[in-house]
Parts: C-alpha cells; structure tokens; sequence
C-alpha cells in the first residue's frame, strides 16, 4: 500500500510540474473572410497601448458588401463609436472579433449568431480586428483561401456533372 501510495504521489508532482504547456494546442480556426473584398492594409502591431498602428486588417470592398460572422459567438457591442458603426462578437473560446466601419449593424448586443450569418453591411472601407485575452492579433493568419477541386471534364459530349463544392484551406 505504501509503494502504491509513493507511485500515485510521484505521478501526481509530475503532472503538476509538467504543467499547462504539455496539453495539446486547440487547432486554430480556418475562417472564410467575413466580407469579399481585397486587404489594402495588414496588421501592424503597435508598439505601446497608444503608439500608431493597424490593430486589424482593412479591406476595400463594394458598397453594401454584406458583412458575415467568421464563427458562431455572442455579439458583445453593436452600435456607434464616434459616428462609425461596429459589431464585436465574442467566440466559446473567449476570442472578440470586430467587424468595424459598417454603415449598418444587424444583429444586437446579447444575441448569438451562427458562423457565416450576417451582422452588417460594409462600406467602401471594411475593418477586420481580432483580440485574444485583450492583445490584438492578427486575424489575416485565420483566413484561408477558397480550393477549388479538380475535375475531369468530358470530351466525348456527355453531359457535364455539376462542379463540386470548394473547401476551404489555411496554411497554420
């Protein structure tokens, strides 16, 4: 009993001096953009709280480009900051993403939305930030790129079959 004893107590301090580092890492998300647009300006982390930067990415899209949630969460804020409407939804794993620059929210604050419904209407300009227990990230490292499946297309006159659907891919 007490070699028993002496086993469990040694595998106990290894387990605790191990520590939260040895737990497997949660697989970063693959998001599809929340908005179809081109990114005219990339994450630039500043270098103290209220040094200059670019806290997100910034995009340039149509007018009235409809604006998508990159995951299921609890919107957090939808409303006005200095005459500039933004949306910010908070994810299971404590992740906020802002979606900023809107001319129009569409959701409101306490209610959950599902990955892909949409929270607002863009303008021209489109801000998308990313905070992670209150740092800003980077969430261009998130976004994957739509690939397109290869198919083979008949040459003999049969009919084609319809194009199957595309996945999405990160890089991380």
């Amino acid at each position: 009993m007490r070699r028993i004893r002496t086993v469990l107590t040694a595998i106990l301090i290894l387990t605790l001096s191990v520590g939260p580092a040895s737990l497997p890492a949660h697989a970063a998300p693959c998001w599809r953009p929340p908005v179809s647009g081109q990114i005219t300006d990339h994450f630039r982390p500043p270098a103290c709280p209220y040094c200059a930067g670019n806290r997100g990415i910034e995009y340039r899209t149509a007018r009235n480009a409809p604006v998508r949630a990159v995951e299921a969460g609890i919107v957090t804020f939808s409303g006005r900051v200095a005459s500039t409407a933004y949306v910010v939804i908070e994810h299971r794993n404590n992740w906020k993403v802002t979606y900023g620059r809107l001319t129009e929210t569409l959701v409101e604050r306490g209610q959950r939305v599902a990955r892909g419904a949409r929270v607002g209407v863009a303008g021209p300009d489109f801000y998308f930030g990313l905070r992670i227990n209150d740092q800003y990230r980077d969430p261009e490292t998130l976004l994957g790129t739509e690939i397109g499946r290869p198919r083979l297309v008949p040459v003999d006159g049969t009919a084609r079959r319809a194009v199957p659907s595309s996945r999405w891919a990160c890089e991380h």
